[in-house]
């Protein structure tokens, strides 16, 4: 009798585009944004005591400047795709990593996404919808010709591809 081989998932190859740095800061900021504007409203009208603006304020600066600073960069030290003749790898998070792998045979479209900001810095996302419950693959903050290329060579593979994608 013999062994049953063990399969090893080597971890996906390729990051974002080094521009996913500043896509995901700008991103946070945005976020932060009406936060700030609330606090400012706070102070303006009084609506709590100096030392309970000043405490809420600090708090806020600390996650703020973390969440915009530090998060971007260690998203990108996580973040990883890769597409191969027989499926599609992605790791993403920061805190809670999600690892996906998803058969070429099971792809059912491929769709490319550009927001405003993604726009302003030349990136797109990229997503595989799958015949899967959890939902479709994303793999985001690609430079626009990788996107491009990306897309293309899927639609090729699971062209190819005799599965039915159910």
């Amino acid at each position: 009798m013999t062994k049953p081989s063990i399969v090893t998932m080597a971890e996906p190859a390729w990051r974002p585009d080094p521009r996913a740095k500043q896509l995901w800061a700008i991103n946070a900021a945005l976020m932060w944004l009406p936060v700030f504007m609330v606090q400012a409203l706070a102070l303006v009208f009084h609506w709590w005591a100096a030392w309970i603006h000043l405490t809420v304020l600090a708090v806020t600066l600390v996650f703020a400047v973390v969440h915009i600073a530090v998060v971007p960069f260690w998203r990108y030290r996580v973040h990883r795709w890769e597409i191969s003749d027989t499926a599609v790898y992605t790791r993403t998070g920061w805190f809670t990593q999600e690892r996906r792998i998803a058969p070429i045979s099971r792809v059912q479209t491929v769709d490319t996404e550009r927001g405003p900001i993604d726009r302003m810095l030349g990136l797109a996302t990229v997503t595989v919808t799958t015949a899967s419950s959890a939902g479709a693959v994303t793999i985001s903050a690609l430079d626009q010709d990788t996107a491009d290329r990306t897309v293309a060579r899927l639609t090729e593979i699971a062209g190819t591809n005799v599965g039915d994608a159910t």
